[in-house]
Parts: structure tokens; sequence; C-alpha cells
């Protein structure tokens, strides 16, 4: 295993192995390793962001460039949940900025803050792809719809109360959820364990209690 990351977990190791073998071209790899850098270091770190650089064999810069064009790549520390609401055009009209007020109340912090307790941090992002089923709300990227002011005060006291370990669309949808933007498919039982993207190669993946 190379060397630069020999301190990573054996099963980071393993899916950083596996991701920079399937890329002929091992600057093709920097997105996805960064996310497993920063599973690795809890968000893309400056040693996340050079490791990745001497993975792929190009500069830290050139890391830095892309982890800063993408928003999901978090560049400072993040609480437990991170708590994205939509404040796009849709979501908008439909109240969302009541929404985030909502959750700024519950949580204590605001839009870029992380809370003392390290549990929860809060943004507004741009449009997350749910316009009908705006207001649109994310928890560490899993995605709950329609939601109201009320409903999202009671979906923060259920993070604080519950803390579960992996965080569940359908969970979140069925308890504080409205509008939907189409009828959803089969009940997925996967869900995230981490202010990452659940995808099975990150390691990000969590399945229900």
């Amino acid at each position: 295993m190379n060397q630069v990351i020999s301190q990573w977990s054996h099963a980071n190791q393993e899916r950083a192995g596996k991701i920079l073998d399937a890329y002929p071209e091992k600057r093709s790899a920097i997105m996805p390793l960064l996310y497993i850098a920063s599973l690795e270091h809890d968000f893309a770190s400056p040693d996340a962001m050079r490791e990745v650089a001497e993975l792929t064999g190009v500069t830290p810069a050139q890391v830095l460039s892309v982890a800063s064009f993408y928003t999901m790549f978090k560049r400072d520390g993040v609480g437990k949940y991170l708590v994205s609401v939509c404040t796009s055009i849709s979501c908008f009209l439909q109240g969302a900025d009541e929404v985030l007020e909502a959750v700024e109340e519950a949580t204590g912090i605001h839009h870029g803050e992380t809370s003392e307790d390290g549990r929860f941090s809060v943004e507004h992002v741009e449009c997350i792809g749910a316009c009908g089923g705006a207001p649109a709300v994310q928890v560490n990227y899993e995605l709950v719809e329609g939601l109201t002011p009320d409903k999202a005060r009671q979906l923060i006291e259920w993070l604080t109360d519950s803390q579960p370990e992996v965080v569940l669309t359908d969970e979140m949808q069925q308890l504080f959820g409205g509008q939907r933007s189409f009828d959803w498919g089969s009940s997925e039982p996967e869900g995230a364990i981490a202010p990452v993207p659940a995808f099975g190669p990150y390691g990000s993946v969590g399945e229900d209690r």
C-alpha cells in the first residue's frame, strides 16, 4: 500500500487502492479520494489534500482547486449532522427562509457555523433538485421534502434526542416531510453515517438499525 496513506485505517487504505486501480489517469481519482480522505480526517483538511495530491501525482494547489469549487467538500470541520436548507427560488417561494430560521433557532447557530458540542452544522445551499417538494432540506445529504418551520424544529429535536448513527431519507420523510417532488420507489434501508454523501465505495454508508 502506498506509503502516503499507510496511516489511514485499513478499510480506507483498501478503498483508496481500489479507486486508484480503477482510473488509468490517477488525477481522475481526485474527487472520490477526497471523500475518503475527508472521512479519514473528518473533513478535507490541508493534510488530506496533500495526501490526495501525492496519490494522484498533482500539486496540492490543484487538489485545492477541486475542493474549493465543489461545496460538498468541507475544508473546515463540520458537526455530526450537517443540515443544509435549500434557499433557491422554488424553495424560497415556499418559505425556505422561515425553515432556515427555524433550523437556526433550534440549533442555536447560523449559516456556516458549527455548534460548540460538535453536533450540528447549518448551511443554506443552492438548488438540490427537489423543486417539486419545496422547501427541501438535507441532513448529511439525505433528503427531506416539504418541510415546514414546525417540522424543521421537530427534526432538530429528534436528531438531538435520538442521535441516529445512520441518517435515512425514508425515515426523516415519514416523520417530518410533506409534499414530495414525485412518488419515491421502494424503501431504501441504507443512509449516511457522516456528513459525506452516502456511497459504498467511500465507506460512508450504514444500514437501518
